[in-house]
């Protein structure tokens, strides 16, 4: 009884790490399908294609979950907090209207871009 406990917690315990694997790549597909249907590409560019100002290729790297939401939904703040370390920073457009799941999906593919 004991063995087929631990064999039992076990499975459920590996079933239980893929769910959440699952659903990060379902919300990056999602947000992969957005930054199409927002039209960002005319502010940013993806391995050379859009707007080469701003790349995004890479930003993954170099900025955690808070920060790009943050870019999303209060831009303005974002801005001013990136121009103390940036000379050339532009206000985005603000997303802040777009559903909670949508932003979250957003911000999984932005940090998806490594």
């Amino acid at each position: 009884m004991r063995r087929l406990l631990l064999i039992l917690f076990a499975g459920a315990l590996v079933a239980g790490a893929a769910v959440p694997a699952f659903a990060q790549d379902a919300k990056v597909a999602r947000g992969a399908e957005l930054y199409t249907e927002q039209k960002c590409s005319l502010c940013h560019a993806l391995e050379g294609k859009g707007n080469a100002k701003r790349p995004l290729d890479g930003v993954g790297k170099h900025i955690d979950a808070p920060t790009a939401k943050l870019w999303l939904t209060d831009p303005k703040a974002a801005t001013a907090k990136a121009a103390k370390k940036e000379k050339d920073t532009v206000t985005m457009k603000s997303f802040a209207t777009l559903p909670a799941a949508d932003i979250d999906a957003l911000v999984a593919y932005v940090l998806s871009l490594k």
